[in-house]
């Protein structure tokens, strides 16, 4: 397996969109996720796909706003977050851990080993 490296993050205006991708090749039969963390909180799990059909699951917070998807050749994970607001500020990480399973749990980001550096994600008022 390679290292997970996020990109895409940045500063948008609340109402606005980013697209964040996880570089994440070899991964195959990992549950693959994307997790945040708010300056001065605990992470917190946004959504991840379960293997091995992709099918996603969302944190209640993110619903109807967030999608999850991985390209064809299952290298890249993608976020497309819409609609953000400033409750959606801080620095999102991809992370991966074997699936599927118990441990792929959104309120559970310590089942999770291996995490991408983090990209910073800006939304003002």
């Amino acid at each position: 397996q390679g290292l997970l490296a996020e990109s895409g993050g940045g500063s948008v205006q609340t109402g606005g969109s980013l697209r964040l991708s996880c570089a994440a090749s070899g991964y195959n039969g990992y549950c693959m996720g994307w997790f945040r963390q708010a300056p001065g909180k605990e992470p917190e799990g946004v959504a991840y796909l379960d293997p091995p059909h992709g099918v996603p699951h969302y944190a209640d917070s993110v619903k109807g706003r967030f999608t999850i998807s991985q390209d064809a050749a299952k290298t890249t994970l993608y976020l497309q977050m819409s609609s953000l607001t400033p409750e959606d500020t801080g620095i999102y990480s991809c992370a991966v851990v074997p699936g599927p399973g118990s441990r792929c749990a959104l309120d559970k980001p310590e089942n999770w080993p291996s995490w991408g550096p983090g990209t910073f994600v800006t939304v003002s008022s």
